[in-house]
């Protein structure tokens, strides 16, 4: 069969049986969620998309940067008490204002999936987090999780814990799994740029990306971070970096290293830019690890914590150095060579196409 005719077969096989289109109410609630969801749904055939968004850090100029049309509704908030009322005040707001949809797209979302369920909306729920948090008697945290469950079709990677699902009350039937990561299915649309790298002040010599632990997230438990001997130890090997702080805090960790060694943006970069033409992914939590790896860059976690499955699965898998010694980190970055640092698209593509696959029969199930 042709490339052409894999093609259409694959459009065919995500075209719903309806003559109208199907309405897909998709909900955004995190800054990772725009990307995989205009991935995927610019996969799927026959549907019209009517999108709300939740003001959360980089959630809503993202949505609007990938192209979508939306409405913001209800946003999150930093002081853990009014972040407690801020969900079911936006779970209220997104049952009574959300779209008529026959179906409700979200990801590790209970908001979604409460206020699909009040309207009778069936609703797909994609996760890949197995673990709730590492604060003793969070129970705001596992309530929020075990909403989640509740969703009509649950999509996780074969890699995810699938009994965490159903201890949290999953129909196990409605667990549905896929042969890969959540990170391919955005990870498989990206274009590079080739001269984004004229944008590092480093003259087009290689480098690598640091990114901190987030050591006050309820799913982190540490003392410190590794950060400030990652940037020593990197200008002491000349090793140049581009250094991403996640907040202002962070921006400390870099203080006395040598500037012409490490830069730190001004604005925010394109991340799957960075992993593209970086020579590895560095990072104290998952998710840019996780892109990194997918699209074949070397990639670090010093995540400080016990991972979930998805990540421990691509350790496992040797598509990710873990550790915590700054040394140990910085001799595997140099030990890698020009074929390890080079980057490929091919299998991201595969797992974008069965993902597409299984959502849209999950859509068709939802609205015969």
């Amino acid at each position: 069969m042709s490339e052409t005719e894999l093609a259409r077969a694959d459009d065919d096989a995500r075209r719903t049986p309806r003559g109208r289109p199907v309405n897909v109410w998709v909900d955004l609630a995190s800054p990772s969620h725009p990307f995989f969801f205009k991935a995927l749904t610019d996969s799927l055939s026959n549907v019209s998309t009517e999108v709300t968004v939740r003001e959360k850090t980089e959630t809503v100029p993202l949505a609007d940067e990938v192209g979508f049309d939306f409405e913001t509704v209800g946003k999150d908030y930093e002081n853990p008490t009014l972040r407690k009322v801020g969900i079911p005040m936006r779970t209220a707001q997104l049952t009574f204002n959300a779209p008529a949809a026959d179906v409700a797209l979200s990801s590790r979302n209970a908001m979604c999936v409460l206020a699909a369920k009040a309207r009778g909306t069936p609703s797909i729920h994609f996760t890949d987090n197995d673990i709730c948090a590492y604060v003793d008697d969070l129970k705001a945290e596992e309530l929020y999780h075990r909403l989640e469950a509740q969703a009509t079709h649950n999509v996780v990677p074969k890699a995810f814990e699938t009994s965490v699902l159903t201890e949290r009350g999953a129909d196990p039937d409605s667990v549905h799994t896929y042969d890969g990561y959540k990170e391919d299915v955005y990870v498989a649309a990206f274009e590079p740029d080739p001269t984004f790298p004229e944008r590092l002040p480093f003259d087009g010599e290689e480098f690598i990306v640091v990114r901190p632990e987030a050591l006050t997230a309820t799913y982190v438990d540490a003392d410190g971070s590794i950060v400030p001997d990652l940037l020593a130890g990197a200008a002491e090997r000349d090793i140049n970096v581009v250094y991403l702080p996640r907040n202002d805090g962070d921006e400390k960790f870099a203080e006395g290293v040598p500037s012409e060694n490490v830069y730190v943006p001004d604005e925010a970069l394109d991340g799957l830019e960075l992993a593209w033409h970086a020579r590895c992914m560095l990072t104290g939590s998952g998710t840019m690890a996780r892109e990194a790896a997918r699209m074949e860059t070397p990639a670090v976690s010093f995540f400080p914590s016990t991972r979930i499955s998805v990540d421990q699965a691509l350790i496992d898998e040797g598509e990710i150095f873990h550790s915590r010694d700054a040394e140990e980190i910085l001799d595997y970055v140099e030990s890698l060579t020009d074929d390890d640092a080079e980057p490929d698209l091919t299998r991201a593509k595969r797992v974008r196409r069965e993902v597409a696959d299984l959502t849209a029969r999950l859509v068709n199930e939802s609205v015969q």
